[in-house]
């Protein structure tokens, strides 16, 4: 099944698509953005630099996760393995930590998510608990608010902060961030209905259970089929990218063009912005590099890293070894299915001051290529080269970015910059 991207066909293939919005695209702002790139000049200031093996000990990261800003620039760094959160005054000095392991109220299990408000208030999502943990600006544990739905698979996205509501946002079938259940060979398993689009959800965090409503339908690119009968995810398929303005509005890519959604709570789409820049077909070069780029990579991993299967067969857990595992992932990476074009986006976040960042694809599929700097009114700033600068971690106010780099060693650091006047 193939979906048009071109403009003129854009209601067409809505309709086809079965988006939600489509009966109310005339209602939609369309703003064509200009096909030639500006480029700007990358010379972001660094303001501090945390993290190393040799520093203070509050800096000897584990795996950093997550970086956010609040309202005041402090910065948040949370770390899953170590089961803390950071928080870094705007001088780069620790101001609090905030979190531990542990089965108790504000305690751990198996945290993986964490958004700092405006205010300074942290939630964290804790698959463990099935809950999320609510922290006041100073620190200190509030209460717990309770995940809800089904108790035996709980899948965790990446969450942001809905500024001056008190919410977070997230996204049904985006990159997931962490999955609770049970994988069970032999028998019946209970299987969810499929899912007919990638919602972007609010969540209202005011009661004892989280409560959800949905801000904007993200488009579901086709599935292929398994050897089992079970619907698989096409590779190179368009990703669910999105990213919160500042009056609360999402904006999200959902299609392999460059087609950025600006949606509202209640409202849905209400506008959108386009660059003149075409999916490229997929051919079989395109799929044939990618299948050896994947078994380059499988050969390379060592044993040690490929981590084994747990099964339940007939009541006994069963571990694959990792030659099994070794077996399989060659096997699964043969059979890949393509979806039909190369997506032109690779990325997108939003800035504080409600700049859109678009990470554009490089000259091979699963490469990256400029960055694109658009503000939320529909005005083109310019683009960052390829390879001048990634897409930042985190934004925060007067400019302030982060991002988590790693050095040759493998130690985790996080570096604080401020983007030049242009983009901020």
């Amino acid at each position: 099944m193939k979906f048009s991207t071109n403009r003129a066909v854009c209601i067409v293939s809505a309709i086809v698509a079965g988006w939600p919005a489509a009966a109310s695209l005339n209602a939609q702002e369309v703003i064509e953005l200009p096909a030639e790139d500006r480029w700007l000049e990358a010379d972001f200031e660094e303001v501090f630099q945390i993290g190393s093996l040799a520093g203070r000990e509050w800096e000897q990261f584990g795996s950093v996760s997550r970086v956010a800003f609040d309202g005041a620039g402090l910065l948040y760094v949370f770390d899953t393995q170590a089961n803390r959160i950071i928080v870094v005054d705007t001088g780069g000095a620790l101001a609090r930590e905030i979190g531990r392991a542990g089965e108790g109220p504000g305690e751990f299990r198996f945290a993986t998510e964490m958004v700092a408000m405006e205010d300074g208030m942290v939630v964290v999502a804790d698959i463990g608990h099935r809950a999320y943990h609510l922290f006041d600006p100073n620190g200190d544990f509030m209460r717990m608010v309770r995940m809800g739905g089904d108790p035996s698979s709980t899948t965790v996205s990446s969450h942001l902060a809905q500024r001056g509501a008190g919410a977070l946002i997230t996204a049904s079938g985006g990159r997931t961030i962490a999955f609770s259940g049970m994988i069970v060979s032999g028998g019946e398993t209970p299987r969810p209905p499929d899912p007919t689009s990638r919602p972007i959800l609010r969540l209202l965090l005011a009661g004892e259970e989280v409560v959800r409503d949905t801000i904007a339908e993200g488009w579901l690119p086709p599935t292929g089929e398994s050897e089992t009968g079970s619907t698989r995810r096409l590779e190179f398929s368009p990703e669910l990218y999105w990213g919160v303005l500042p009056d609360g509005t999402v904006a999200f890519s959902d299609s392999s063009a460059y087609d950025i959604r600006i949606a509202a709570a209640g409202a849905g789409v209400t506008r959108v912005l386009t660059r003149p820049l075409r999916p490229e077909p997929v051919t079989d070069r395109f799929s044939n590099a990618e299948k050896g780029r994947r078994l380059r990579e499988l050969e390379a991993k060592p044993d040690d890293e490929l981590g084994g299967s747990r099964l339940i067969i007939e009541g006994r857990v069963h571990t694959r070894d990792p030659e099994e595992e070794r077996a399989l992932a060659r096997e699964r990476i043969e059979s890949l299915q393509f979806y039909y074009e190369v997506p032109v986006i690779r990325g997108l976040r939003a800035g504080w001051n409600g700049r859109i960042w678009v990470q554009r694809r490089g000259d091979e599929p699963v490469s990256d290529g400029p960055v694109d700097v658009l503000d939320m009114a529909g005005r083109y700033v310019g683009s960052y080269p390829t390879g001048a600068t990634r897409m930042p971690d985190a934004f925060g106010p007067e400019g302030l970015v982060a991002f988590i780099e790693k050095d040759e060693m493998g130690v985790q650091t996080v570096v604080v910059k401020r983007v030049p006047s242009e983009v901020n």
